[in-house]
């Protein structure tokens, strides 16, 4: 099978370009105009794609090299863009940085060359005139295997600052696209952990993507921009399906539900094989419901997952923990993603009815997958603010940002893994949570330093790392087994 769907990369020399700005915009102006635009996002990042999802009417999905490997990047690109007119691609950080110390991996230029797309890099142009020719002829040679085929200038300040950028652009050969004027009213809200997400701001966010468009749109070659696109490569191969990919993935077996002790040192299995995966498990996992926390608080996930727990047999439902007193009817596992409990802390605390209910199914044994936030929100309390207390542990915000990569295995067997199953995960949070005695950790990590984290009793399964089922399809279909026969 080829993809030939048109395509194009956003990218910038760093953070803060403008490259959300730009690529936003782009999506919202070209789905104006008639176009079915798919969405996409280098890189683990999970706000972003709301506002490309809000831009598009389609989900945002990301496209990261490190979480799901290489050789999944073009397969979840064409899942993605099948069906749709043309697709965009928003970069991470500057054009070739990547996960630390991995040189290109995960970076905006891989991501690029294994969709043989041709990139558009967005310029920052204030405080500087000729300057950005040496910029971007940098960007231009440093890989000639990365096509910057076009230049979009952003913070340009009048007239006469863009006839100096232009004419000082000639002598590179690339092609100027768009030049943006500074606009206040195209700025997106930030916080600790980057910008406020869609579901926090409304109908504020409906029309900071409408200033988005319309900037695009006044200040850019829209048609040259749909040209480049269509000078995209084909690419070769099939693209990913969760069916199929469950069914070249099958789990390896359920734990067996003993108290079971940590091995002597958690941090000796960091260095032991992975093991194999035996047969599938067949008709494993029909018919039970799958309850999913969303809303303002819970907005972190990949689109994936629920597509893998749906093709394992599982009825996915989404509840919102600030305002639901109840799990829907007939839950039988729970899946807990990242977002913001501590904004949200007060609200979460006064929902007794929902904490209520949320320890009673996590006391009974059933399945429960919980992520940075929903690690925060199964503790004992936040901040002094009462939570769920599935886990004798207290959780507080801090001073101190922790964020990266990490390669991980599980050191106890879950209702996810097998001990010995490795990984790859994300960090991205300011809060530290305090277990208690006896804990058996989740995960052991190699970077940036050994260690255990995360908790596992009973069909708990609560960490702070996140994910991508992709890379390992059979977690879903175990999870859903596992809510089967609780």
């Amino acid at each position: 099978m080829v993809s030939s769907v048109p395509r194009l990369v956003i990218a910038a020399p760093s953070s803060g370009s403008g490259k959300t700005t730009v690529a936003t915009g782009l999506m919202a102006a070209l789905s104006a105009r008639g176009f079915a635009v798919s969405p996409h996002k280098v890189g683990p990042d999970y706000i972003d794609p709301g506002y490309h999802a809000l831009a598009t009417g389609r989900v945002g999905r990301n496209l990261d090299a490190y979480l799901c490997g290489p050789e999944l990047v073009a397969p979840l690109f064409a899942h993605g863009a099948r069906g749709c007119d043309i697709a965009v691609v928003e970069g991470v950080m500057g054009l070739y940085d990547g996960a630390a110390g991995e040189g290109e991996l995960a970076s905006t230029a891989q991501v690029a060359k294994l969709l043989r797309a041709p990139v558009v890099l967005v310029v920052d142009a204030s405080s500087q005139s000729r300057s950005v020719a040496a910029l971007v002829h940098g960007f231009v040679s440093w890989d000639p295997e990365v096509r910057v085929a076009g230049v979009i200038l952003n913070k340009v300040a009048s007239d006469r600052h863009e006839g100096l950028v232009r004419e000082a652009l000639d002598s590179v050969g690339v092609p100027v696209l768009g030049v943006l004027r500074r606009a206040a009213r195209v700025e997106t809200p930030s916080r600790h952990l980057g910008l406020v997400p869609v579901a926090e701001r409304g109908a504020l966010a409906v029309e900071a993507v409408a200033a988005m468009a319309a900037q695009v749109a006044d200040g850019c070659d829209l048609p040259a921009l749909v040209a480049l696109a269509r000078s995209a490569g084909p690419l070769a191969g099939a693209a990913w399906d969760a069916g199929e990919a469950l069914a070249s993935s099958p789990p390896p077996p359920l734990p067996v539900p003993a108290p079971g002790a940590l091995p002597p040192d958690p941090r000796s299995a960091l260095d032991g094989p992975r093991p194999q995966a035996p047969d599938g498990l067949g008709d494993a996992g029909r018919g039970v419901r799958v309850a999913v926390a969303g809303g303002s608080a819970f907005t972190f996930s990949y689109a994936e997952h629920a597509e893998l727990l749906t093709a394992a047999g599982a009825e996915v439902v989404t509840f919102d923990p600030l305002r639901d007193e109840e799990l829907p009817e007939g839950t039988a596992g729970l899946v807990v993603g990242g977002g913001f409990p501590e904004v949200y802390a007060s609200e979460l605390s006064a929902n007794e009815a929902l904490r209520e209910a949320v320890a009673q199914l996590a006391l009974g044994g059933a399945p429960v997958a919980a992520e940075c936030a929903g690690l925060l929100y199964l503790c004992r309390e936040l901040d002094g603010l009462p939570l769920c207390g599935v886990l004798d542990a207290s959780a507080r915000m801090s001073g101190r940002l922790t964020l990266g990569y990490r390669d991980a295995v599980a050191v106890n067997d879950s209702v996810l893994a097998p001990a010995g199953t490795r990984m790859r995960g994300h960090e991205f949070h300011r809060t530290v949570v305090e277990p208690g005695a006896g804990d058996r950790p989740a995960w052991g990590t190699r970077m940036p330093e050994r260690r255990v984290e995360g908790f596992v009793q009973r069909g708990v399964h609560a960490s702070y790392l996140h994910t991508h089922w992709a890379s390992e399809p059979g977690v879903a279909r175990r999870f859903v087994e596992r809510c089967r026969t609780s």
